[in-house]
């Protein structure tokens, strides 16, 4: 008579990261234009958790138009970046706080929609990055006819405007869950 083996052992249940500072930042990824640009704010925050517990692992990745509403991308239609040194794009992690900062310009609007910055946030915990929009105060008749805005329930809108901070700049805090969690997009 042969002895039946045991079951293979399961592998550990484990949490994704905290690995995304190891190879996917880089010196200027906050700098989506360089220092001394005319018209540069910055727009950062802290991205805190269900707990509201700051979140010092995540990364935040923010994609933009300059301020013409153009795109860094040869495929956009309407042409080139107005502004030399504007790339569009900005990856920075979020410090032991969980706060974090981009230093940009203000987008333009797109066709049918209010200037906003794209933002992807990936964090451990997280098996996919989630997705959420940076609007701004200012552009309120495009806001209030933005195609997304107009679809978040009006006491959810706050967590998609950006609050000024000061001179040339803004505030974005990223909740992740519970009370006053930023609206995140379905993709």
């Amino acid at each position: 008579m042969t002895a039946t083996p045991p079951p293979p052992a399961l592998t550990p249940s484990q949490t994704v990261g905290p690995y995304l500072s190891l190879g996917l930042t880089w010196p200027d990824g906050p700098d989506v234009v360089p220092a001394g640009t005319p018209g540069a704010i910055t727009v950062g925050g802290t991205v805190t958790d269900g707990d509201a517990a700051a979140v010092a692992d995540a990364l935040i990745e923010t994609w933009q138009s300059d301020p013409a509403g153009r795109f860094d991308h040869p495929d956009d239609p309407r042409g080139a970046v107005s502004h030399p040194g504007f790339r569009g794009f900005g990856r920075v992690p979020t410090d032991d706080d969980g706060r974090w900062a981009v230093r940009t310009l203000l987008p333009g609007a797109l066709p049918g929609q209010a200037p906003h910055i794209d933002v992807s946030v990936f964090a451990r915990g997280l098996l996919d990055r989630v997705v959420t929009r940076i609007y701004f105060p200012g552009f309120a008749e495009a806001n209030a006819t933005d195609p997304l805005l107009a679809v978040v329930p009006e006491e959810r809108r706050h967590t998609l405007l950006a609050v000024p901070d000061g001179p040339d700049r803004y505030r974005f805090d990223i909740r992740l869950r519970g009370a006053g969690e930023t609206v995140f997009l379905q993709l």
